[in-house]
């Protein structure tokens, strides 16, 4: 068995899970804020949603390659196969899939754009403050624990 391959394609699946939670967690928010689903407003849910898209900004401003695109380069390379080029995982993904090629600005602004509305949707629609945060015992509307959603 080709062990370098194996591990390259489950970090293939580990990114592909990572880029489904940024982008399908924000549109579940927006429909959970509408349709009053009440794990949309989850500390913890909106925290990790928030720190994963920060993550990705911050690495596109600083020109930094993703740590999960570098395993998976090494290990495809000692696998026999092809790395992706030096525009990273996504590029090479939506070109493959949709033919689409554009400079490393774009994405870098693509990612910026997603991450202010991601932090825009916690600002309208903020999640519920954890009972450890709040600052009495009741958990009181002003640090998100109201009844409605």
């Amino acid at each position: 068995m080709n062990w370098p391959r194996v591990f390259a394609d489950l970090i293939l699946v580990l990114h592909t899970a990572f880029i489904a939670f940024v982008l399908v967690g924000l549109i579940l928010t927006w429909l959970g804020i509408f349709l009053r689903w009440r794990w949309v407003r989850g500390f913890s849910f909106r925290a990790a949603h928030m720190a994963a898209i920060a993550y990705v900004v911050v690495q596109a401003f600083f020109g930094i390659v993703c740590p999960l695109t570098i395993w998976e380069n090494q290990l495809r390379v000692r696998a026999g196969q092809t790395a992706y080029d030096d525009r990273g995982f996504i590029h090479h993904w939506l070109h493959n899939l949709i033919f689409f090629d554009a400079p490393s600005w774009v994405f870098t602004l693509c990612y910026t754009v997603f991450g202010l509305l991601v932090l825009g949707t916690l600002i309208v629609a903020p999640p519920r403050w954890p009972r450890f945060l709040s600052t009495d015992a009741k958990g009181d509307a002003r640090h998100g624990e109201a009844a409605s959603i």
